[in-house]
C-alpha cells in the first residue's frame, strides 16, 4: 500500500535486476563517452570542445530530471549529439553544405523524401537505425536505475526533479548567448559559419540567426505621406512596346573591374564585359553587400530588391529563413506579367536549399548542373552559357516571354591552385608589377578567367541582343574575391565616393537591343536595386513595390542600407513592409 502522506513502497529488486542496472550503466556510459568522443571531440578547438560539451552535459542533466533515469538521459543525451553529428557529416557529404538550424525548419519538411530517395543507402541506414531507437530505450527503461530513490514522497520527488529540469535549461539558455561563456565560438566570420568543418559548434551558433528582425521603420502616417502615391496595381508605362521582351539575366560569380586595382594596367585588365556600347542602358560601379563569397545572398538581393542585411544576423541564411517569407520578388512580379520564369543554376540544386529557395523567389523551372548534363563545380562560363541557350530554346515553344535568370562560377575560388606557369598565354608571365609573389598569381589567375568569361558573354550577347526578339541583358558581379585573403591588402585607384566600398564594389550592365528608356547614372548602384532597373528597361509595369523602389534609388543617390537619410529609409520600410507586405 502507499503511504498516506503519498510516498511510494521502497521495492526490493532480484540480484538479477540489479545485475541488469549495473551492466546497462556501464554500457550506457561507455557509449555517452563514445558519442562525446565523436561529436564534442571531433570539434577542431578546445573551446569549441568545451562549448559542445557543456551542452552535451545540460542536456543530460535535463533529460535525467525529467525521466528520474541514469542510464536512459546518458543514452539519449549522447544519441541525441551523436546522430546531429552524423547528419551534419551526411549532409556535408552528399549535399556540399553544412547542416544549419533552419535545415529543420525549411528543408526537413520540403525535401528531405526527395533527397532520400536519391540515396537508397541512407533509407537503409535510417530504417535500421529506427529499429534499434526503438528496442534499446525500451530495454534501457526497463532496468534503469531511478534517480533520487529514497526520495518517494511525490511532492519533494517532483519538486527536486522540476528545479533540475530548470536549472540545467538555464545552462544551456546561458552557454547559447553570444556574450556567454563562451563568446568566442560566436566570434567567427559568415563564410567560416558554414564551411570551416566545425559542424556541431556552427550549428548551435547558428541558432541566434534564426530569427530574422524587420528594419527600423516611421510611423504610418508618414510612409503614407512620402510613398502613397507609387501604390498601383498596375502602372501604365509610357511606350510600352507589343511584343513583351525577353529578359535575360546574368550573376557573374566573383567578379569585378580589375581596373580599380593599382597593379592592373596591363591591356588584359581592360575586358569588353566593363565597357559600355551601343547596346547599352546603364552601367556603372555596383555596391554588393559580401565579400569572397556567399553568392547566395547576391541572388536574394537581385531578386528581392532587398538587401539581406535589413533583417539583421539572420539576413545570411537568405535561402532558408527569408525566401520563404518573401511575397514580392522580380520573378514572382514578372509572373503576374505573363512571363515564363527559370532559373539556371551551376551546382546542384541542393546546395543551400536553392531549389526551394528559388521557388519560394517565383521560379517556375529550375535547371541545376545535373540537369544541364556539366560537371558540378567545373562548369566555364561558355559551357553554363550554351546549356543556358538550350534551356531557352526548349521554353520559348511555350509562347510566353521568359525571364531567364543565369548563375556562373568559372570566378569560383581559390585563385592560387595552378601554377603561374600552368595558365595560357600571355597570363603565365604574370603582371610584373609590384606585387607578391602570391598577389601575383591570384590576380594573374583571374585575369585569366575573366577573359574566358569575357569570350562567353560575347557569345551570349550574339544569341540574345543579336536578334528581333527584344531582350534585355543586365549582367553583374556579385561580390569581389578574395583572392586568399590578399585582395583587401592590393591597392586600389577608386574615386574618393567609392572608396567606401574598396571591397564590396563591383560592377552592372545592362542592355537592351530595342528603345529602352535612359536610366540615370550614379556614382555607385546598390545591387538591391537591379530589379526595377531591369523592369524600366524592358519598358513594363512596375507595380507598387518597384515603383517605391526606383523612388528609392533615385532619393538616395543610388544607395540603399547607406543612403543619406535615414528617415526616408525608415518610411519606405514602413511603407513596403507594413503597407505593401511584401515580406511576411
Amino acid at each position: 500500500m502507499n503511504d498516506p502522506g503519498g510516498c511510494a513502497p521502497s521495492v526490493k529488486r532480484s540480484v538479477f535486476h540489479r545485475s541488469m542496472q549495473a551492466l546497462i550503466l556501464v554500457l550506457a556510459t561507455g557509449y555517452f563517452v563514445f558519442c562525446v568522443w565523436n561529436s564534442a571531440w571531433l570539434e577542431p578547438l578546445p573551446i569549441q570542445r568545451y562549448y559542445v560539451l557543456t551542452l552535451i552535459l545540460c542536456v543530460f542533466g535535463m533529460v535525467a530530471f525529467a525521466c528520474g533515469r541514469l542510464s536512459f538521459a546518458l543514452f539519449l543525451s549522447g544519441t541525441l549529439f551523436f546522430g546531429l553529428k552524423f547528419i551534419a557529416v551526411m549532409k556535408e557529404r552528399y549535399m556540399e553544405s553544412a547542416l544549419m538550424p533552419a535545415d529543420f525548419i525549411y528543408y526537413v519538411h520540403d525535401s528531405l523524401i526527395d533527397t532520400l530517395a536519391q540515396y537508397p543507402q541512407l533509407i537503409k541506414l535510417i530504417v535500421g537505425i529506427c529499429i534499434a531507437a526503438l528496442l534499446l530505450p525500451w530495454l534501457i527503461w526497463r532496468f534503469d536505475i531511478r534517480l533520487l530513490p529514497k526520495l518517494r514522497c511525490w511532492w519533494p520527488h517532483s519538486a527536486v526533479r522540476l528545479l533540475g529540469v530548470f536549472t540545467f535549461a538555464l545552462g544551456i539558455l546561458w552557454t547559447l548567448q553570444p556574450a556567454g561563456p563562451f563568446a568566442t565560438v560566436y566570434e567567427t566570420t559568415l563564410w567560416s559559419r558554414i564551411s570551416d568543418g566545425t559542424n556541431l559548434t556552427n550549428f548551435f551558433v547558428n541558432i541566434q540567426s534564426l530569427r530574422p528582425r524587420l528594419p527600423a521603420m516611421s510611423d504610418a502616417a508618414t510612409a503614407q505621406r512620402l510613398w502613397g502615391d507609387t501604390a498601383t496595381k498596375e502602372k501604365p508605362v509610357i511606350g510600352t512596346i507589343s511584343t513583351r521582351p525577353d529578359i535575360v539575366q546574368v550573376l557573374e560569380e566573383s567578379t569585378f573591374d580589375p581596373t580599380i586595382l593599382t597593379a592592373c594596367t596591363r591591356p588584359e585588365c581592360k575586358v569588353a564585359l566593363f565597357q559600355p556600347d551601343q547596346h547599352t542602358v546603364a552601367s556603372g560601379p555596383l555596391r554588393s553587400h559580401t565579400f569572397g563569397g556567399a553568392t547566395w545572398l547576391g541572388e536574394f538581393a537581385m531578386l528581392s530588391g532587398m538587401p539581406h542585411k535589413i533583417f539583421g544576423p539572420a539576413g545570411v541564411y537568405a535561402p532558408f529563413v527569408l525566401a520563404p517569407r518573401l511575397r514580392e520578388s522580380l520573378p514572382l512580379h514578372l509572373r503576374q506579367l505573363g512571363y515564363l520564369t527559370i532559373a539556371v543554376y551551376p551546382v546542384g540544386g541542393n546546395f543551400l536549399d536553392a531549389r526551394n529557395a528559388y521557388r519560394s523567389y517565383g521560379f517556375d523551372k529550375f535547371y541545376d548542373v545535373h540537369d544541364l548534363g556539366l560537371k558540378e563545380w567545373q562548369s566555364t562560363d561558355s559551357e553554363i552559357f550554351a546549356a543556358a541557350k538550350k534551356v531557352y530554346d526548349v521554353n520559348r515553344k511555350s509562347g510566353q516571354p521568359i525571364f531567364l535568370v543565369i548563375l556562373t562560377l568559372e570566378q569560383h575560388g581559390p585563385h592560387n591552385s595552378t601554377p603561374l606557369t600552368d595558365l595560357p598565354e600571355p597570363f603565365k608571365q604574370g603582371l610584373k608589377a609590384d606585387l607578391t609573389a602570391d598577389e601575383d598569381l591570384n590576380l594573374s589567375t583571374y585575369l585569366s578567367r575573366l577573359s574566358a568569361s569575357n569570350a562567353g558573354m560575347k557569345q551570349l550577347e550574339q544569341d540574345f541582343l543579336h536578334r528581333p526578339q527584344p531582350t534585355v541583358l543586365m549582367h553583374f558581379g556579385d561580390h569581389q574575391p578574395s583572392f586568399n585573403g590578399l585582395i583587401g591588402k592590393m591597392a586600389h585607384k577608386l574615386p574618393v565616393s567609392l572608396e567606401p566600398y574598396a571591397n564590396t564594389v563591383t560592377y552592372f550592365m545592362l542592355k537592351s537591343n530595342f528603345d529602352s528608356p535612359a536610366l540615370p547614372q550614379y556614382p555607385v548602384t546598390d545591387i538591391a536595386y537591379i530589379p526595377s532597373m531591369v523592369l524600366r528597361a524592358a519598358r513594363l509595369p512596375e507595380g507598387s513595390y518597384f515603383t517605391a523602389l526606383a523612388r528609392l534609388q533615385t532619393l538616395c543617390n543610388g544607395l540603399y542600407i547607406d543612403c543619406k537619410n535615414e528617415a526616408l529609409l525608415k518610411s519606405y520600410h514602413a511603407w513596403t513592409f507594413n503597407n505593401l507586405q511584401v515580406y511576411k
